[in-house]
């Protein structure tokens, strides 16, 4: 796999199946793991961290043998930028300094980033509201890995690592929420107050810092010292269906209190979408929130739920530009999305299979 072989593919989290697809994009768990024998990454040197990228390359090779292994650092910043898009690595990794690296699997649901915050941070995601299947897969896969790395571990505390918050389990158990008609109804910040009373923090689409393009929103534990793997992801589960039934609600009010003004929302967003010249990622960040929310509801019935998924990815700043082959200014952008969505609207409902 090339990252150019990515301009023709989307991951299987964006295939818009599985449980509660109609709002949940995606589940998805990360795990902060570090090698024994070696300084956490912000205090290893450029040749600790080249050994470090070294042992992961090897068992990866072994844990993971289909998956492909890419240096970030020798990267250009549109190549970083791309996988940051693609929610194959951190803006973090995307901007550090020195050897690091990532792995990503063929299907996208599985990647493994090399010195970011932690030595490795490995990530799987799936499609839909699937945590307990995805902690399957990517405790099984940490297993592999360990078979051929020594972790950091305190048999009092857990597993150890560079932030207090992620000491002990090293877990990251989230959801990527669409939530248009909260975000409507003005009820989202009441959502997010709800939900940092109980030690849930609330993202934008690319984590922490980001704002929330598209109401799309990412909700994630906290804190891992002291909960076993499987209450955080308990956690979630109890919760998040609360966030599904508040979300459900209000878009069945907005089809019963202000249908035509939603039909009318709809069709407009997806008349702009098909038939612009030029236009902004943020403003086709929104009208594909509109148009996603449009087909759950009926309002749309000649487009599927995975291409928009998909537009929402093959839409943004350096997909384009890798698209076209090389970096362009800000209104060779928006030219060139208009054109990239008339294109991908005009091909029909495709395939959600």
């Amino acid at each position: 796999m090339t990252l150019d072989d990515l301009t023709r593919t989307s991951g299987e989290w964006l295939r818009g199946t599985g449980p509660e697809s109609d709002i949940v994009m995606c589940s998805r768990i990360r795990l902060a793991r570090n090698l024994a024998d070696f300084p956490f990454t912000n205090r290893a040197s450029r040749g600790e961290k080249a050994e470090i990228e070294a042992q992961a390359r090897a068992a990866v090779a072994s844990a993971e043998p289909e998956a492909s292994f890419f240096d970030v650092n020798a990267m250009p910043n549109l190549d970083r930028q791309f996988l940051v898009e693609r929610q194959i690595i951190s803006r973090e990794l995307a901007g550090g300094e020195g050897p690091r690296a990532v792995a990503v699997s063929p299907r996208e649901n599985a990647s493994i980033m090399v010195n970011e915050e932690d030595h490795l941070r490995i990530q799987y995601m799936l499609s839909g509201f699937r945590l307990h299947e995805v902690w399957e897969e990517i405790n099984a896969l940490d297993d592999r890995l360990e078979e051929h790395v020594a972790y950091a571990y305190s048999p009092s505390l857990g597993y150890l690592t560079a932030c207090p918050t992620n000491v002990g389990t090293g877990i990251r158990v989230g959801v990527m929420l669409h939530l248009p008609g909260i975000v409507a109804n003005k009820g989202i910040d009441k959502v997010f107050r709800a939900l940092q009373k109980i030690n849930l923090a609330v993202r934008g689409l690319y984590g922490e810092g980001s704002q929330a393009f598209g109401d799309f929103y990412q909700v994630s534990n906290h804190q891992t010292l002291g909960k076993s793997e499987e209450e955080i992801i308990r956690m979630l589960t109890d919760v998040v269906p609360q966030v599904l039934q508040f979300e459900r609600q209000a878009r069945q009010e907005l089809v019963t209190g202000r249908r035509q003004h939603l039909h009318d929302q709809v069709s407009r967003a997806y008349g702009v979408l098909k038939t612009a010249q030029t236009i902004s990622s943020e403003e086709t960040m929104l009208l594909l929130s509109s148009v996603r929310m449009g087909i759950n509801l009926g309002l749309i019935d000649d487009l599927s739920i995975a291409t928009v998924n998909e537009l929402f990815i093959q839409t943004q700043p350096a997909f384009l530009q890798k698209l076209r082959g090389g970096e362009l200014g800000v209104e060779e952008r928006n030219v060139a999305r208009a054109s990239y969505l008339r294109a991908r609207l005009a091909e029909g409902r495709g395939d959600d299979e």
